[in-house]
Parts: C-alpha cells; structure tokens; sequence
C-alpha cells in the first residue's frame, strides 16, 4: 500500500525513488534540512545491530534513540552509534517512554517476534512510521490488526524482507511475471542450517542486566530459563515463531512474488523436531505446501539441523514454469531452460549475508532507503504491511496445519481457516493483562 508523505515536498524532488535507482550520491544533492530523519532502533541483539547500520547509510537519516531491555546492549551500541553520529545517544528500557518522543519520525523494530506487532500499532498510535522485521506478526490476528493499524494512522509501515529491494530479484521477478519462463506455477523454498541443540534450560535468576518483565511485554508471564535469552527465544512457542518464520518468510515471500497469488486454498505441514531432544517446540524438520486457487503451488522445506544445500545454497527459491526455470536467492539469480541450459544470470551488485543470525549487506540498505523514500516522497514501497502480512500469514498457516496435524482449506480472499475451529482458534493468542494490542 502507498502511503502519501506527511509534509509536501519542494516540488524540485518530484517522484524521486531511491530504492529504484537513485544513488546515495545523487540523492543528497536533493534532500533538503526538513528532510532529516530522526530514527529510533528497538531490539539491539542481532539483527537490531544490522538495521542500525542500514539506517545509518540512509543519506540525512540518523539514529537518535534506542531501546532495549539489555543494559549491556544499551550501553555498547549508545557508544558505537554515538561515535557514527557525533551526537549523544538517548537510551530507554521500556518503549512505551521513547514512544513519548515528538522528535522521532520512525521506529525500526527487531526485538523477538512477540514484540513485533504490539509495538508497531504503539508506534502507529505515537506518529511514528515503522519499519518492522519479519515475521511481522506472532499470529495471523495480529497480521491483521497491524495492516488495519496502518490505514486508520496512515503512516508507513514497510516489513523487513529485504530481498524486496535487491536489483537482481525486481528484474526477473517482472521478468517472470513478462512470461520469461511461461507459465510459472510452482515456487521451491528452502532454508538449511546447522543449528545445535538448545537443551533443557532450567529455572534460574534473572540477570541484573536484563528487565525481564518487559522482555516478556504481550506474552502470558513465564518464569526465567537459562537457555532462552538471547536467541533461543525462536523456538519457544510463548514467544517466538520457528523456522518458517525466522527464515521460511524469506523465500516463501519471493515464490509469493514471483507467482503473483495471495491467499491460499488449501495447507499442509509436515514434519517435526526429529534431529535433538531438547527444549526446542518447533520443527527442526518441515515441509509446507501451500495450493491457490489458480493452478499454482508453493512449498517450503526447512531443516534446521541439516546443512545440506539445494542448487549449492542454503536457502533459495526455485520459481517453476512451463518454459524453463529460475533460482533464485539474495545474491543474484539463474534462468535455466526446459533442457536444464543455462539461459541467463545476474548477480546483485554487492554480496548479502545470508546464513548467519545478524545478516547485513546492500539489500539491507537498499530496503532501508526504499522505506525513508516511501516516508519523504510517497515513493511506491518495495514491501508495504499489507504484501507482508500476505506472506506472513502462509508462515503461520504452516505451523497451525503442524500443530492441528491436518489439511487446512482457507478462503482466499484473507486466508482465514473454514471449518476447523481448533485450528482457528490459534489465529489469536492471550497475552498479559494490560498489554493486548487495540487500535
């Protein structure tokens, strides 16, 4: 969804849109002091330190407030960022203070992903425009309530498949869609890892450095484990969302994109935790199927605990049609024939990472960039919530048809469940008093 600037812009900067060829370079000449954007980063583990960085390339945007419920996290990245900038660093624990803050026009989310959306609508509700990590939801409810957040604050809300915004993956997708490869009709995912086991946490204090209770935030409380913190969140089932996803979202978004659906009509899932007896509450091992009403299909194969590639990567997408096939992934793509000839390549420009738990690269940047355009100019956004919430949705339709142990047949117009009340009841969750997301 395009969302219009708040303010008008001089009428010398037009339709500019940075995350469809303009260059850092170019783009400064053309920005003005009105034009600054003042960002706040909450969730500074991981994939935070990333974001900061992406903004911090981001021509007249700077990092002015962080939140984290880490003080060790706080107090590192309120120095790093604050030799970036020349400029003091305001630290706060609990969003809901920063929040406060008039002079903060956006908001970069990657705390664990039950924070996600709950803090995106506060943002919403603060005047601020969001850019959120994926999955951009805990649960297919929420997916929903942070897309109607959107349209009744009317800020930009852009979600963190980043991908979105590569060179290589926006030439042959409408390349795709142009009939490069005719009908395509079948979209591969995968995503492979080597992830150890995360054991048995037992009960244990809480770290000084750490506010727990906020940690917690939306989710029902639960006592302190010593194997939970920092990452081991994501295969909780209190607060994370799995595999599919942590990484699944990624290329289940770009088969989406290349097949051009959006609901599906039908679901399966398959697999379980079958690699360590552990603590761990999601597959380690996941295939998910997802049909749509056209003639066209997605799969997903997840193996945490098994690094073995596919096409020599450990993670893509294979986009299927009736004249020839194209792998994909971040760094470039492969267009092959129906006789498996290699037709054409592309590599993007600079290399993205993309096995580790932080990630960083020029995708990064370049979503970044597209998200402050989409806030100055009312550029056309490479990811806007409601696209996201879309492919979201297939991500958690996958763990529901895990969890119920069944075929799902969903109506394609939003991708609700029909006829199947267990499994429609985990489309929402209960969380803490006091802390359930409303508009």
């Amino acid at each position: 969804m395009t969302t219009r600037r708040d303010f008008i812009k001089t009428a010398a900067l037009g339709g500019t849109a940075l995350g469809l060829g303009l260059n850092a370079a170019s783009y400064a000449r053309v920005l003005g002091a009105n034009d600054r954007l003042n960002f706040a980063v909450a969730g500074l583990n991981s994939r935070g330190s990333a974001l900061a960085s992406s903004i911090l390339k981001v021509q007249n945007a700077t990092i002015t407030d962080i939140c984290d419920v880490d003080t060790r996290v706080l107090d590192k990245y309120s120095v790093e960022i604050g030799e970036k900038t020349n400029k003091k660093v305001n630290m706060y624990e609990d969003i809901r203070e920063l929040l406060e803050k008039k002079s903060v026009d956006a908001l970069a989310i990657a705390t664990p992903d039950h924070w996600h959306a709950p803090m995106a609508i506060l943002g919403l509700q603060a005047g601020k425009h969001v850019y959120v990590e994926k999955p951009c939801s805990y649960n297919p409810g929420e997916g929903e309530l942070l897309v109607q957040a959107q349209e009744k604050y009317g800020k930009v809300v852009q979600m963190g498949n980043q991908q979105r915004s590569g060179n290589a993956s926006i030439q042959v997708i409408k390349a795709i869609h142009e009939g490069l490869i005719g009908e395509a009709y079948m979209g591969k995912a995968w995503y492979s890892n080597n992830r150890g086991s995360i054991g048995h946490g037992v009960k244990a204090d809480i770290p000084l450095w750490l506010n727990w209770e906020l940690w917690q935030g939306p989710a029902p409380r639960a006592d302190f484990k010593d194997n939970i913190v920092h990452y081991n969140w994501h295969w909780f089932e209190r607060w994370g969302t799995g595999e599919i996803n942590n990484n699944g979202t990624h290329e289940i978004d770009i088969c989406r994109w290349a097949l051009d659906v959006d609901f599906p009509t039908k679901i399966i899932s398959q697999g379980g935790r079958y690699h360590f007896d552990d603590d761990w509450q999601f597959p380690d091992t996941q295939i998910a199927s997802f049909e749509f009403g056209d003639n066209k299909m997605i799969t997903w194969e997840g193996r945490s605990c098994n690094v073995h590639p596919y096409y020599g990567r450990g993670r893509g997408a294979a986009i299927h049609g009736t004249e020839g096939t194209v792998i994909i992934d971040r760094n470039g793509y492969e267009h092959y024939d129906n006789k498996g000839n290699l037709v054409s390549e592309m590599k993007e420009s600079e290399a993205t990472l993309t096995m580790d738990t932080k990630g960083g690269g020029s995708l990064d940047v370049n979503h970044m960039m597209n998200f402050a355009d989409a806030i100055r100019d009312g550029a056309t956004q490479n990811s806007p919530i409601d696209e996201g919430h879309k492919s979201n949705i297939l991500c958690h339709l996958g763990n529901i048809s895990q969890k119920v142990g069944r075929i799902l047949k969903t109506d394609p117009s939003n991708g609700h469940i029909l006829d199947d009340q267990e499994a429609m009841a985990y489309w929402n969750r209960s969380y803490a008093p006091g802390w359930e997301p409303k508009l």
